[in-house]
């Protein structure tokens, strides 16, 4: 018995197929293909709003047209072969596609410079960096030298020329430039900008100092900071690890001008390792790049937390969805009675129901914990950066006996590493080429210190006078220091409210005489000596 297919069971009416024989072959339909996912379209899937194209970590970075002449936009390979090459990026870039990172591109990083999360952390740092500065001193005793001379007048001298020339400012902007960017520069204008071949010469000899024949007194017209998109590097070693030179350019084009890396100098804060280099024109990592992952993970979060306050009440009416959409005038209905009620909505508005067929009713979201779940979202930001929230962000610990005093302190010890480190060899220089600009001549005995962030307040500044005024009466009463030499030491400490006492004219009587010396202070009065016994009489 042979068992008819279904499709010949079809009724037979007006215009419809024959009916085909039992044992004719069905003819089956052609094979689709079958659905294949590419690597491509997942990456595409994967790619998030708003982020740029991912980018080899290895090519060389874009820089605006005219930065460099032209055939000098290339990454230096010197004598490997292109195949080579082509190996030893692939095989360094094997992992950096996984974990997405690259050199995000100055222009780029140039508009998150625009928002509050990236611009505050850069700006927060440079400002305390620049904010106390540096004291310029004699690096021996006090002002003077070794030879007893005095050097108040010449360490003035170098003061106003620093404000002249607003060192601190520049600074304060080289300390932002490398925050948006992860490099920047500060140009030494000595009067040779418009002479192209001069400036490829070097201002140093060959100790690395600046040299006094090239640069004259009064050549020193400015300091200038320059962005690193304006910056290309050139003339850099990639052959020898052991060379002074090796990722290490020796010049810059600025804008077609060639400048030599002793009248440009270049600050990078954070370096990446050598093979990233040329990836990132020879720049560092910016703390824009660095905060990137946790500033998205804190816009999402607040975004999201904003649209879930904004709706977290929904108003619901249960009815026959069914029965109304099928009559066109009841769906019209409908839909005008949902329009009402949310144009009347307020606590006053009422909505209107069938008591036997409808319900209505209100589904609200649990808000709590959404505070803080979007504040420690936020608090990531403050521990990317090194910066306590209460600098960062302005919040204040709460609790009982709760205190910043120790993340403070770790901050200010944080920005004085940083100031040693991406502030004092550069600004080293700038105090020679300042030097030899004022004087002719270098004084090696000049040097700088910066001053401490933190501040006492006029209560803390007392009892710290009052504990040295202690610690001088003690040596005094034993004999180690003298009166003069404890006035002197008034007169050279700035911070003393004696600091203006005249040095020739002592008002103090020397110890030793009747009424010299200082008087004891409270607590530390000699005990008085013990009254001798009365001689008894011999009685004859």
């Amino acid at each position: 018995m042979t068992t008819q297919p279904k499709h010949s069971k079809r009724p037979r009416g007006r215009g419809a197929a024959p009916a085909q024989d039992a044992a004719a072959p069905v003819e089956q339909p052609p094979a689709k293909p079958k659905m294949r996912v590419t690597h491509t379209a997942l990456i595409e899937a994967a790619r998030k709003p708003g982020r740029p194209d991912a980018v080899h970590p290895f090519v060389a970075p874009s820089h605006p047209p005219g930065v460099a002449p032209k055939g000098s936009n290339g990454m230096a390979m010197d004598s490997a072969s292109d195949a080579s090459a082509a190996a030893m990026f692939a095989w360094a870039a094997s992992s950096a596609w996984h974990e997405g990172q690259q050199f995000l591109g100055y222009a780029y990083l140039s508009e998150l410079a625009q928002r509050p999360e990236y611009r505050r952390i850069s700006e927060t740092l440079a400002q305390h960096m620049t904010r106390k500065w540096i004291k310029i001193r004699h690096v021996g005793d006090g002002q003077n030298g070794d030879d007893g001379e005095d050097k108040s007048d010449k360490i003035a001298a170098i003061e106003a020329e620093f404000k002249r020339l607003g060192v601190q400012e520049a600074f304060r902007k080289i300390a932002e430039d490398d925050g948006f960017f992860g490099r920047s520069h500060l140009y030494l204008d000595t009067g040779s900008t418009e002479d192209p071949e001069e400036l490829k010469k070097p201002i140093s000899s060959a100790d690395g100092t600046p040299s006094p024949a090239k640069v004259k007194r009064g050549s020193l017209k400015a300091v200038r900071p320059v962005e690193a998109v304006w910056c290309y590097p050139t003339a850099y070693n990639s052959n020898d690890p052991l060379n002074p030179g090796w990722y290490n350019p020796e010049s810059w084009f600025v804008m077609g001008k060639e400048v030599h890396g002793s009248r440009l100098l270049t600050f990078i804060g954070r370096e990446v390792p050598d093979m990233l280099k040329p990836a990132y024109s020879f720049g560092g990592l910016s703390l824009s790049q660095i905060a990137k992952p946790y500033v998205d993970n804190w816009l999402r979060t607040r975004q999201s937390v904003a649209d879930i306050v904004s709706a977290f009440s929904v108003m619901v009416l249960k009815t026959d969805l069914l029965a109304q959409m099928a009559d066109g005038e009841a769906a019209d209905e409908l839909f005008r009675r949902i329009d009402l009620f949310n144009s009347l909505r307020d606590n006053r508005g009422v909505m209107a129901v069938d008591k036997n067929a409808e319900d209505f009713a209100n589904v609200s979201a649990p808000l709590s914990g959404l505070d803080v779940l979007q504040a420690q979202t936020q608090e990531h930001m403050s521990a990317v950066s090194g910066i306590p929230i209460v600098i960062l962000l302005g919040i204040q610990p709460a609790g009982l006996n709760a205190s910043s005093e120790g993340e403070l302190q770790a901050f200010y010890d944080h920005v004085h590493s940083l100031q040693e480190r991406f502030f004092r060899p550069n600004l080293e220089r700038v105090l020679q080429v300042v030097q030899l600009s004022k004087f002719g001549e270098i004084d090696p005995d000049i040097g700088f210190e910066f001053e401490p962030l933190r501040s006492l307040d006029e209560k803390e500044q007392a009892e710290v006078r009052f504990i040295e005024a202690q610690t001088g009466a003690i040596y005094q009463e034993i004999g180690a220091i003298d009166a003069p030499e404890i006035r002197e030491r008034l007169i050279r400490d700035e911070g003393s409210p004696y600091s203006g006492l005249s040095r020739e004219r002592s008002t103090v009587p020397p110890a030793g005489e009747e009424g010299g010396g200082i008087p004891p202070l409270p607590g530390l009065e000699k005990p008085a000596a013990p009254a001798a016994p009365p001689q008894q009489q011999e009685v004859a």
